[in-house]
C-alpha cells in the first residue's frame, strides 16, 4: 500500500506543488498540463496484462522508452512546449522511481 501511495503521490500531489511554486499565475493551466501527461500510459494499452504492478514502465512501453525520453528532453528546449516537457519527464522520473522502489 506504501508504494502506489508514494507512486500516485508524486504523480498528482507533487506537480501540484510544483504548478503553484514555479508557476502561481498560471498554476491551474500548468497543473492540468501535468495531469495531461499522465496520457503516455495509454501505451500500457498495448501489452499484456495491460497493468503489471511488478514491471517497470521504463524502457518497456514505447512512450517510456530512451527515445521517447530523448524527446521528451529537447521539448525543454522550446519555450512553449517546455512545460509540456517537464510534465513528461516528471512523469518518467516517478515511473523510474518507481521502478526503483520494486
Amino acid at each position: 500500500m506504501i508504494r502506489p501511495s508514494i507512486h500516485y503521490g508524486l504523480h498528482l500531489i507533487i506537480p501540484l506543488c510544483i504548478a503553484f511554486i514555479f508557476f502561481p499565475k498560471q498554476w491551474k493551466k500548468v497543473y492540468l498540463i501535468f495531469l495531461a501527461a499522465m496520457f503516455i500510459d495509454l501505451d500500457h494499452l498495448l501489452t499484456t496484462p495491460i497493468f503489471d504492478a511488478n514491471r517497470c514502465s521504463i524502457n518497456f512501453h514505447p512512450l517510456h522508452s530512451n527515445y521517447a525520453i530523448v524527446g521528451y528532453v529537447v521539448l525543454l528546449f522550446f519555450p512553449k512546449f517546455r512545460v509540456v516537457g517537464i510534465a513528461l519527464l516528471w512523469h518518467i522520473i516517478t515511473d523510474q522511481l518507481d521502478c526503483w522502489m520494486m
